[in-house]
């Protein structure tokens, strides 16, 4: 049987049947309308006078609207890759002195010292750097040794995995198999997986000096291993050079060649390693996969000055952080930071990016896992850092400082001071090579009261030699006291540090 429709207009009245009748309508209307949106025809910003006809800008004020919007964007995109420039940065220093392929790994024979610029590198674990190209080595195998403690991170100094402590072997060792983004291939059984979500990944090991430097490097000599999986059945052998003592940079450039470095990144990269609004920033001044990055010069100074606003703000964000997060002791007025806020490895609060913290973190450190934010009493490491004194201003190298350490110092291990220099965020180079004391320095003196004072000074203070660092006048400086094997007295904060005070 055929449906029957209803006429058109018959469903136009009887709609009309159910409207408010329009004197009801009329009643609801505001009877005064909101002032109409307009700009006046000058508006004072902070990047000179714009002017408007009647709401359209003039040739001169659309000129520097682009302006300000371009190195705007450049800023943003500086901010946002400071862990991918970091990442290349050590691979790209660590090749200068003859470790290019990732078979050749970088090892801190005895330890690492001041002569290397490394973002917070520490003297008192045994390090060794490599880093995977999976673009052209396809998947990865990464033989780690018992007793380490590691991690692997992505092109943009992202988690990807843990190895050894805690990782999947439990400090047993093991064989891993790192899989390039999009890897359909078979996945042999015998290896604990990581996928990378880029081609270049770079890792970082400690190993244990506990028992000396020798057993530690003969275990990373005897157990570290990386090649390629299609030659796991004869794989190259591994290569090891030392780096103690070696003098050249792995920090990243922070003017307009960091946009260069950055375009090379993304030509190397898979685009899906970034999202759409990231990528739409980088394209907005330039940069696209697959697509020269050739600049005229009115953009080229824009990305110059982007390079020093970001590097300004990036310092900002490092050494006077506003978030509450940041601090050790937040109910007080220590200066007493940890190294990511809130303890989140993923820079994130309540599921939104903390842009902050993350610029924060890349810029001064070098890194990322989660178990470098997790701490279990006894085991593992944490991090007390000192940028201001205890008056929040900046060290002063020219001056002599104090840090007082209450008896018990609360740890399973050790613990260590380590200085830096507020320019390169590496070791400061002075006379000392290891810019470090603690609690197995020789030398190092106890008060009668089990207590222990830590000196920073141009000169030692008499009778003091052992527990000083050197500093040098006209520059700054900033510490981190490293507590390895934590226990609940640091915790909890019953057990704390005093804040650095001014001697003289």
């Amino acid at each position: 049987m055929r449906k029957q429709f209803k006429p058109l207009t018959a469903l136009l009245a009887a709609a009309v049947l159910t409207l408010p009748s329009l004197e009801v309508a009329r009643a609801e209307v505001p009877q005064k309308l909101p002032t109409p949106i307009a700009i006046p025809d000058n508006v004072k910003t902070t990047f000179g006078t714009l002017e408007f006809f009647d709401g359209v800008p003039t040739d001169a004020t659309v000129g520097k609207l682009y302006d300000n919007i371009d190195r705007a964007r450049a800023v943003e995109v500086f901010l946002d890759n400071v862990g991918a420039l970091s990442v290349y940065s050590v691979i790209a220093g660590n090749a200068g002195i003859g470790l290019s392929q990732p078979n050749q790994i970088a090892v801190a024979e005895k330890l690492l010292d001041s002569h290397s610029l490394y973002l917070t590198g520490n003297t008192s674990t045994m390090y060794s750097i490599g880093h995977l190209d999976l673009d052209k080595y396809g998947p990865t195998v990464v033989e780690v040794p018992p007793g380490m403690l590691g991690m692997l991170d992505d092109a943009w100094m992202r988690f990807v995995g843990d190895f050894g402590v805690v990782g999947p072997d439990r400090g047993k060792g093991g064989k891993y198999l790192v899989l390039p983004p999009g890897y359909a291939g078979e996945v042999p059984k015998g290896y604990f997986v990581l996928k990378a979500p880029t081609f270049i990944n770079w890792f970082f090991m400690r190993g244990s000096i506990a028992d000396g430097l020798a057993p530690a490097l003969k275990n990373i000599k005897d157990h570290l291993k990386v090649y390629p999986l299609k030659l796991a059945g004869q794989p190259p052998a591994t290569e090891f050079v030392n780096i103690t003592g070696k003098s050249y940079n792995t920090v990243a450039p922070s003017d307009y060649s960091y946009f260069e470095a950055l375009n090379n990144i993304i030509q190397k990269e898979p685009i899906e390693a970034l999202g759409s609004e990231s990528r739409g920033l980088l394209a907005a001044i330039g940069i696209v996969k697959g697509k020269p990055f050739n600049p005229d010069e009115r953009m080229k100074r824009l990305l110059s000055e982007a390079a020093v606003i970001g590097d300004a703000t990036a310092r900002a964000a490092l050494y006077s952080p506003r978030q509450k997060g940041y601090f050790i002791y937040p109910d007080s007025d220590s200066s007493w930071v940890m190294g990511f806020a809130n303890k989140d490895v993923f820079f994130e609060v309540e599921g939104a990016r903390n842009l902050d913290a993350r610029t924060s973190f890349y810029f001064g450190y070098t890194g990322v896992t989660p178990a470098m934010a997790v701490t279990h009493p006894g085991a593992g490491s944490d991090y007390g850092i000192a940028f201001k004194d205890a008056q929040k201003k900046a060290f002063d190298g020219s001056k002599t400082y104090r840090l007082h350490l209450p008896p018990n110092v609360p740890v399973n291990n050790f613990w260590a001071v380590t200085m830096y220099d507020t320019q390169t965020r590496s070791m400061l180079q002075t006379s000392q090579p290891f810019p470090s004391v603690g609690s197995q320095s020789k030398g190092f003196q106890k008060n009668a009261d089990g207590s222990y004072d830590v000196y920073f000074a141009p000169k030692a203070p008499v009778g003091k030699e052992g527990n000083w660092l050197q500093t040098v006048p006209g520059k700054s400086w900033f510490t981190i006291l490293r507590m390895y094997g934590p226990l609940e007295p640091w915790i909890n904060k019953t057990w704390r540090p005093s804040e650095i005070e001014l001697v003289k």
